[in-house]
């Protein structure tokens, strides 16, 4: 598999190190969907992306920010100082791939900024409450990249 983007490839994909995210994500894998899957109380999405250190393919659960089709993911990592692994992942590669219930599609992300990054914030605070307490935590300017349809 060249990019997380190309769904026919067999590139092995790594789980998460982390005990909850390896526990989520073996849990979509074994039932094909995200469907009934939460975080915190909110629906989460699985994406496949390539690390930017390893260029490895990992997964990855986040929040579920969609609107009209189109989805956004935040590096919020609940309002800590520094990034999460994952904003670095991205930025090195931005091809990813989002699975959203059974459905799977491949994007490019791109972080928002100006009047498009405040409408999507306002989606990602309605789609998962804490948002707004996690930019009260951190002096840092928290991430958001939009997903455009590759």
């Amino acid at each position: 598999m060249d990019d997380p983007g190309d769904a026919d490839g067999d590139e092995a994909v790594e789980l998460s190190p982390r005990d909850h995210v390896r526990a989520q994500t073996q849990q979509i894998l074994a039932s094909g969907t995200t469907e009934g899957m939460e975080m915190l109380g909110s629906p989460v999405v699985l994406l496949t992306l390539r690390g930017a250190k390893s260029g490895k393919l990992r997964y990855t659960v986040v929040m579920r920010v969609e609107h009209e089709g189109r989805y956004a993911v935040i590096a919020s990592r609940q309002g800590a100082q520094d990034h999460p692994t994952w904003y670095y992942n991205i930025k090195a590669h931005p091809e990813i791939r989002l699975q959203d219930g059974t459905v799977t599609g491949s994007f490019v992300a791109r972080e928002a900024e100006g009047a498009e990054r405040a409408e999507w914030w306002q989606r990602a605070e309605r789609a998962f409450p804490s948002y707004r307490e996690y930019r009260g935590r951190t002096d840092r300017h928290i991430p958001l990249f939009v997903l455009d349809p590759k």
